[in-house]
């Protein structure tokens, strides 16, 4: 399926109900000259940067965007306006909007359905599929939905949702459809277009048997990733923040609340029951594959867990590699994170107390799970954050580019950033001593992870460190590491260590959300690194 095919629907539901036919044939003829982005992406296009890197302009025709937002490109113009660094800006004016100028594949408002005031404390009434606004946001190249990867592509734009009611329904759109894909399928981390979209299904090469079992033309991929759950919570409770709305709190939300909390009841269980006899997990994965990091050992279970340690188990990481140890700490601290703020959003709403009490204590008790089997002592670095542990004793001590990492535990809200334990944990991760993935070559340097091989670093990883700091040396080095190794003016999902020219991905959604998070993040706390000496903030 190419952009030219499926964009189409896209422009002509954001013109709403007031779209001629005359207009959507004018925009069918336009669309059938759009390239295919990844492979735009992938070539240099004027207007270059005025910058020693000269970068090109990387933003789709209007006509072939995606989704459009006012309020972004006023951001757009006030952020690359103030930036000294020509280069930069350029990146910034490619990066930003990119979610919503390639990715929104299908978005409805909903208009005529049932909806709550965002005061309300009561649900809709309806309990039937797709109500109200949806949104269907692919990760880039790969024509599905990651309920992680859409989270974070939208998280940039959640500030801007109140002023702008198009970003509003957007967002909200995005809620209802993830919360469809929870009810669904909720061990399943990537999604085919919804049934309504009229899109059609994307088929996948892979061979997989899976326990339980998904139907094929609702999930492109079924990895169990305790940090996708966190990451619909998160969705929520994100734009609940910005936006003071609790309206997605229909019936089917709750529904999926529901699947997703038995969900983590059955992933909390050990390998073995207290007579030491093996007892089955609800989820299984075995994948076709010459690669080990693609499926789980033992006929699709992973490797044993112990029992008592309040841990959640997650059989996939982020980046969609298996875990060794399945109580992987970095979406176990989200997950505690984001069942609190749930029960945040859910209490202003006039909801049930007795599912907020619930919601609150599950939350506190998996924090306290997460710093008393989360945390080991290192000979060299003292107490630090484990990557991932088994309850037995066994610990991982690593960290991997993708978040939620033990990198961003600050950003996930779970720790302040001068903890003394996370610090440890920091240098630890950020020293090739310590971290076996943390990757240093003649022309980059970063964390990297399995996924994608031992000579790759990604850029996200220097971003997350730049968020994380306090120092202007090292956020400054982080920028400059990215934008020196982004020459096609977005930024990559990894780099090679020895040669900036061999990357991995053109286009990366994910990549380029977070880049843009980072500037506006400098933009609003340390302006002068980014805009000049003397420079007042910019805040959203």
């Amino acid at each position: 399926m190419t952009i030219a095919s499926t964009l189409v629907l896209a422009l002509a539901v954001s013109w709403g109900a007031d779209a001629t036919a005359g207009h959507r044939d004018n925009t069918a003829i336009l669309r059938r000259d759009c390239p295919d982005y990844t492979m735009y992406s992938a070539a240099k296009h004027p207007p270059y940067s005025d910058g020693p890197l000269n970068f090109p302009f990387q933003r789709p025709a209007q006509e072939c965007r995606t989704f459009t937002s006012p309020a972004v490109e006023q951001v757009i113009e006030n952020v690359t306006s103030r930036i000294v660094d020509k280069d930069l800006a350029q990146l910034f004016r490619n990066a930003f909007p990119n979610t919503l100028d390639t990715t929104v594949r299908w978005h409805t408002n909903g208009t005529g359905s049932t909806t709550n005031s965002s005061s309300s404390a009561k649900r809709k009434r309806e309990d039937s599929q797709w109500q109200g606004p949806q949104t269907f946001v692919v990760t880039g190249d790969i024509n599905a939905e990651w309920l992680r990867d859409s989270t974070n592509q939208l998280s940039g734009y959640q500030a801007l949702a109140k002023q702008d009611p198009n970003l509003h329904s957007l967002i909200l759109g995005a809620i209802n459809t993830q919360a469809e894909f929870v009810i669904q399928s909720p061990y399943c981390n990537a999604f085919q277009p919804p049934p309504p979209s009229g899109l059609n299904p994307v088929p996948s090469s892979q061979k997989d048997t899976v326990h339980p079992e998904y139907d094929p033309s609702v999930v492109f991929e079924c990895k169990y990733e305790l940090d996708s759950l966190a990451s619909f919570l998160a969705l929520g409770t994100e734009f609940y923040e910005n936006t003071g709305s609790t309206e997605f709190l229909t019936d089917r939300w709750y529904k999926a609340l529901d699947t997703l909390l038995s969900v983590l009841d059955a992933q909390s269980q050990p390998t073995f029951n207290g007579q030491n006899q093996h007892v089955a997990n609800q989820y299984t994965f075995q994948r076709q594959t010459n690669a080990g990091t693609e499926t789980l050992n033992l006929e699709g279970v992973g490797n044993p867990l112990n029992g008592g340690t309040g841990l959640i188990r997650s059989a996939f990481r982020p980046s969609d590699d298996a875990t060794i140890f399945g109580f992987f700490i970095p979406p176990n601290a989200m997950m505690a994170v984001q069942l609190q703020k749930t029960a945040t959003v859910i209490e202003a709403a006039g909801g049930h107390a007795d599912l907020v009490s619930e919601l609150q204590q599950r939350g506190q008790k998996l924090q306290q799970a997460v710093w008393e089997h989360g945390v080991v002592h290192h000979a060299k670095y003292a107490d630090v954050f484990a990557f991932e542990v088994d309850g037995y004793g066994s610990q991982l001590l690593m960290d991997d580019a993708n978040i939620p990492s033990l990198l961003s535990l600050p950003l996930l809200d779970f720790v302040d950033k001068n903890d003394t334990i996370y610090n440890n944990t920091r240098k630890m991760i950020l020293e090739k001593g310590g971290n076996p993935y943390y990757l240093v070559g003649s022309a980059f340097k970063g964390i990297g992870g399995p996924h994608i091989g031992l000579e790759n670093a990604w850029p996200m990883s220097l971003l997350v460190q730049a968020m994380t700091s306090d120092s202007d040396s090292e956020i400054k080095e982080c920028i400059n590491l990215v934008r020196n190794s982004s020459l096609l003016g977005l930024v990559h999902e990894s780099i090679n260590v020895n040669d900036i020219n061999k990357y991995t991905r053109s286009w990366f959604a994910w990549a380029n959300s977070v880049f843009a998070q980072t500037i506006l993040k400098i933009a609003a706390e340390k302006p002068y690194i980014i805009f000049g000496d003397g420079a007042e903030p910019y805040i959203l």
